[in-house]
């Protein structure tokens, strides 16, 4: 089956344009899942809205939304009222700033969307502005209203397409000097620098996502076969710390005590997709609802 699209609309650069979709490039429906369930009927639990101070039940057409002006005092909000304040969308990305690839400050970066195609007539002009971007090695700012919000996108070219990744807005990202103004600053040189950047040299690699391990839902996986199968999982023991005696003795520790001798690096194993691992955990997974 086809991906759907998120939104469809046009993407411009001056008086060209074409129609283009958005696609969810990044998604967690992979991962492990569980319900919320009564131990002793299981039967899954719903959870209800209740009023904080009479513990009473609400329905669904008794609730608003409320913006609390004082301790207790509220606002309400219709949605009629907040759907008419979201800003009109044209369904037009416009192509107007250019920004060199390597001045993006990943730290306003979203969530990352597939821009392709609307159909096959739009694929020349999309390609053109593709290649465009790719031969000056640039990315290009626009905005659109997307999910009822009015949003910045990043677009940048890819091998395939374009990538678009919606950005934060200045005032959600917390100022880097309310984190790093307390740092104390160190005059860092000599043998100490020498082997911190030959542990760099010796640990280059390239990026790869395949090579990422999502331990947390890989054990949730086996956790799940295991009691499928009335199997018991051994609690592994924690790595016991190494003993050092001071920070340059770390670092000669973690080159391998030679300080600069090359290592030879240790060969990598390949370990099974973790989507291949969700996949058999949902398949072992499904005798547990009939044995309930």
């Amino acid at each position: 089956m086809a991906p759907r699209a998120n939104w469809k609309g046009y993407i411009k650069v001056g008086e060209l344009s074409c129609p283009v979709a958005l696609y969810t490039a990044a998604s967690t429906s992979d991962r492990v899942s569980f319900h919320i369930v009564n131990r002793e009927t299981g039967h899954r639990v719903h959870r209800q809205m209740v009023d904080a101070d009479t513990g009473q039940e609400v329905e669904s057409e008794d609730i608003v939304k409320g913006y609390e002006v004082s301790s207790g005092e509220y606002v309400f909000l219709e949605p009629d009222e907040i759907k008419a304040a979201v800003p009109q969308s044209d369904k037009t990305l416009e192509l107007d700033t250019f920004i060199a690839c390597g001045d993006v400050d990943t730290t306003f970066l979203d969530k990352p969307y597939y821009l392709a195609p609307a159909d096959k007539a739009s694929a020349e002009a999309f390609a053109l502005i593709r290649k465009g971007l790719q031969e000056k090695n640039v990315a290009a700012l626009a905005q659109t209203v997307l999910f009822r919000r009015l949003r910045t996108l990043l677009i940048r070219p890819s091998e395939d397409g374009l990538i678009a990744a919606t950005l934060n807005y200045d005032y959600e990202v917390r100022p880097a000097k309310e984190i790093f103004s307390d740092i104390k600053t160190f005059e860092i040189e000599g043998e100490m620098l020498d082997l911190a950047k030959h542990i760099i040299d010796t640990k280059r690699g390239e990026f790869d996502p395949t090579k990422f391990d999502d331990r947390y839902e890989e054990a949730l996986a086996e956790l799940i076969r295991a009691k499928i199968e009335g199997r018991k999982i051994k609690k592994k023991p924690a790595p016991e710390p190494k003993k050092v005696s001071s920070l340059l003795d770390a670092l000669r520790q973690s080159a391998g005590g030679t300080g600069g001798k090359d290592k030879p690096a240790p060969k990598k194993t390949a370990r099974k997709s973790a989507s291949a691992k969700k996949s058999v955990s949902r398949k072992t997974a499904a005798p547990q609802k009939k044995a309930g």
